[in-house]
């Protein structure tokens, strides 16, 4: 079997990256560096078993058209991945994230590429009003460009899975930490705070609610996802991938500062809405149901405070 990576140089897909080796693929991978990070698979292209393309999704042509010849699976996983910095260039979103879809797809189609898996988010629905929100919650209403960018890139795959076959698998993520990872919540107060041990700024009141999943018990989602993939009923699909429980930005802070062995450190929250968010567009509550993932026998082996401390120790030891 050969997989295709988009974004296989960043956080979530190294890692994927690395687990369909283990399983045996052939694996290509596509990545521009701008988020992603070539000493994640720099090993992998360096021993021959995995082929590293640099080149950009927005722009088509001819090469990039080549490297989906005889693939059998696409995990398209790059992405802007910045919520924040929607607000302010919009236009660099759509072009990252719907653009760079849009010809992901193109390219599947022209080369009857079967399959297709997605990293969506649970920024999708926007302030939803049923928590923990299902898979079949509406309206969807996003609230930032990033999550409208997303649902737009999920209603170009959905259209292609329908009217091309290509076999779609839609993950909405929620908040994935670990190793490698970037930036994010975790990554800000540890930087924060080596910068000042004394004082931690907090966006917003500290009271914004969300699901942590460690980006280990997404690779196992998303391999028991694909071990059931021939039994789905649909041309598409559509999965919620994220923790049984959440955990508040203030209880986030104190764990880091406990890892980083600090006491006394004084919170100072920076309120930007009126409404206690980290910032205009940032969803305040977010817990999605997962029972759907759930029903295909799978479960997180750690819930959000672990998945939170343990990231807290793998980040720490590459920052």
């Amino acid at each position: 079997m050969k997989a295709l990576v988009t974004g296989g140089a960043g956080f979530i897909g190294s890692h994927v990256v690395e687990d369909l080796l283990r399983k045996g693929f052939e694996v290509v991978v596509i990545d521009n560096l701008s988020s992603g990070k070539y000493e994640y698979i720099e090993k992998y292209v360096l021993s021959g078993d995995i082929k590293f393309v640099n080149t950009d999704l927005k722009s088509f042509s001819d090469e990039l058209l080549n490297l989906f010849k005889n693939v059998d699976v696409v995990y398209h996983l790059a992405a802007n991945p910045e919520v924040r910095t929607s607000l302010t260039e919009p236009r660099v979103h759509f072009n990252d994230n719907v653009l760079a879809t849009f010809n992901v797809l193109e390219a599947c189609r022209l080369n009857n590429v079967k399959s297709l898996v997605f990293t969506s988010s649970s920024t999708v629905y926007g302030d939803a009003k049923v928590i923990p929100t299902p898979e079949n919650y509406s309206p969807l209403e996003p609230i930032s460009v990033y999550g409208a960018s997303k649902l737009a890139s999920e209603n170009l795959i959905i259209t292609y899975s329908r009217l091309y076959g290509i076999k779609s698998i839609i993950l909405r993520l929620a908040n994935i930490v670990g190793s490698r990872q970037s930036h994010g919540v975790i990554v800000d107060f540890i930087k924060k705070l080596r910068s000042n041990p004394e004082k931690l700024e907090i966006l917003g009141d500290g009271k914004q609610r969300k699901s942590y999943l460690h980006i280990s018990d997404l690779i196992t989602a998303i391999n028991t996802i694909m071990e059931n993939a021939e039994g789905l009923k649909s041309s598409y699909e559509v999965f919620n991938v994220g923790n049984i429980d959440w955990i508040d930005v203030d209880e986030i802070a104190s764990e880091v500062v406990s890892k980083l062995g600090l006491k006394d450190v004084k919170f100072h929250h920076v309120m930007t809405t009126s409404d206690g968010r980290g910032w205009v567009g940032d969803v305040k509550f977010m817990l999605l149901d997962v029972s759907k993932l759930c029903s295909l026998g799978w479960k997180p082996r750690l819930n959000s405070r672990e998945a939170i401390r343990v990231a807290i120790e793998e980040i720490i030891k590459y920052l």
